[in-house]
Formats: C-alpha cells, sequence, structure tokens
C-alpha cells in the first residue's frame, strides 16, 4: 500500500461513519445545534464542503468543480449564527454537492506524486500536501462526536 491509497482508506472511513451519523436525520433534525454555543448540523456540513473545496483547490488547482452558486456565502462563520433553515442548503443538495467535491478530491489525490505530497503548505494545521488530503477524512470525524450529541437527543440509536 501507498500513501496515497492510505490516506484513501481513511477519508472512506470517515465518510463511512459520517454519512452513518447523517442517514437517518432530516432537513429539521440538521438545523438542530448539539449546545447553544455550537453550530447546527447543517451549517457544519456546509463548511466541511466550502474547506474541502478551498483546501483541495490549494494544493491542486482546477481539481475541484465548482461549488453552486451562493452556496459558499451560506457557509461562513458569519451565517453559523442563523437558525433559518431558508438560508441554508436543504440535506439533498448538501450531500449531492459533498459527493461531488469528494470524487474531485479522490481524483486529484489519485494525481499527486509522493513527492507532491511532501511539499509545504505555509499551514500550521496541514503542513504538507499529503496532510491536506488526509485532513478531509479526519476534519469530519472531528464534527461527527457533535453530531452523536444531536443524534442522542432526537433518541437515535447508537451506531458505532
Amino acid at each position: 500500500m501507498d500513501s496515497r491509497e492510505a490516506i484513501k482508506i481513511s477519508i472512506g472511513t470517515a465518510d463511512f461513519v459520517s454519512m452513518g451519523y447523517i442517514a437517518d436525520l432530516t432537513d429539521q433534525d440538521l438545523m438542530r445545534r448539539p449546545h447553544p454555543g455550537c453550530n447546527h448540523i447543517n451549517w457544519q456540513i456546509g463548511h466541511l464542503v466550502t474547506a474541502e473545496h478551498q483546501l483541495i483547490e490549494q494544493v491542486a488547482p482546477g481539481a475541484m468543480p465548482a461549488l453552486p452558486a451562493g452556496f459558499a456565502d451560506k457557509y461562513t462563520k458569519e451565517a453559523a449564527v442563523s437558525d433559518d433553515p431558508a438560508k441554508f442548503a436543504t440535506k439533498d443538495e448538501l450531500l449531492r454537492v459533498a459527493k461531488e467535491q469528494r470524487a474531485a478530491t479522490l481524483a486529484a489525490l489519485s494525481k499527486v506524486s509522493d513527492a507532491d505530497l511532501d511539499k509545504p503548505t505555509g499551514l500550521d494545521y496541514a503542513p504538507t500536501v499529503g496532510a491536506i488530503f488526509a485532513l478531509q477524512g479526519s476534519h469530519w470525524l472531528m464534527h461527527c462526536g457533535q453530531w452523536v450529541i444531536v443524534r442522542r437527543s432526537l433518541d437515535k440509536p447508537a451506531l458505532f
């Protein structure tokens, strides 16, 4: 197994867990906050999608499909305070865009060389191109902990 395959497996595991946690949640459920000081799940997913788009574009320019018009604006830090579902994408749109972005991420990953994975990014939290790709799975998992709280408050079953 090479580095790209290990990163791909890590991303796949994160996809399995994160998509499992949101599979049975409704649009209304995605607007729930695990705590008043936390962002609702809808915003978190939109943030994850826009972050992936931006980060992969930094290390693989032109690799990512464009986000839908206005999508990124719905998921800024300033937008996170809103509880109005009309200001955010629906679950179906979020998952469609997430899937498109993830497919492009994996395609870009398959094209980078070992030497490219070692190139510096200048980012403290992801100092190499390889770290940027690896972050795409772990970033989703970081947010999943909050989704478990929402699931439990909705009396959803424990999954993992």
